[in-house]
């Protein structure tokens, strides 16, 4: 069976735009289809936009955005070198979780971004694009830092930059997966390897 031929970004994110499957559609201001590199070496993979990033329909524009910056420095990145999406569009309402008929009409979406793209990484953001992208009911706190594999991509489980907003002792933890992935990229020396002088 010959591979499907990847659908250039732009011509998906129209198809996006256009997308009124669920009731989502009728309550976003934007669609907040990602950003980024095309040529990605990683893809970011959030939940769903909220407030800020509906209404800017870009996404991580809000606190946890400014955090996720910081964070992409550790690795040795910034946010022109990956490429950012959720796997909703649309915001859900009041920022609730997404529902299981959502997902079902959205994630196509989020397949042809990944199969376009075809990043070396795909790093989860969180307990809900962890589970979804690895098919799994074990948690984040579990995953976090620890390469996994869907398919014949390579996964890499982060918290949610949101969590450090709420809970301080996360930030730790973030800035030191952060620090892996980026030694796991070759865009950060291992912590081990004192900088070159």
């Amino acid at each position: 069976m010959a591979a499907k031929t990847p659908i250039p970004l732009d011509e998906l994110r129209a198809q996006v735009q256009g997308c009124h499957q669920c009731p989502l559609a009728d309550g976003r201001a934007n669609v907040v289809f990602g950003e980024g590199n095309p040529d990605a070496r990683v893809l970011i993979v959030g939940e769903a936009p909220g407030k800020n990033e509906d209404e800017q329909g870009r996404p991580f524009v809000g606190a946890a955005g400014k955090l996720l910056d910081e964070l992409l420095a550790v690795a040795g990145l910034k946010r022109e070198d990956v490429f950012i999406a959720n796997v909703l569009k649309c915001r859900p309402p009041g920022n609730r979780d997404p529902r299981p008929e959502e997902i079902e009409l959205c994630t196509p979406y989020l397949r042809e971004q990944t199969r376009t793209i075809n990043p070396d990484f795909i790093v989860t953001l969180g307990n809900f694009s962890t589970k979804f992208i690895l098919k799994t009911e074990t948690g984040i706190t579990r995953l976090h830092g620890h390469v996994q594999k869907a398919g014949r991509f390579n996964v890499f489980p982060i918290f949610h930059p949101a969590a450090a907003l709420y809970d301080h002792k996360k930030r730790a933890d973030l800035e030191d997966d952060f620090a892996k992935l980026g030694e796991l990229l070759g865009t950060r020396p291992p912590a081990d390897v004192p900088p070159a002088s």
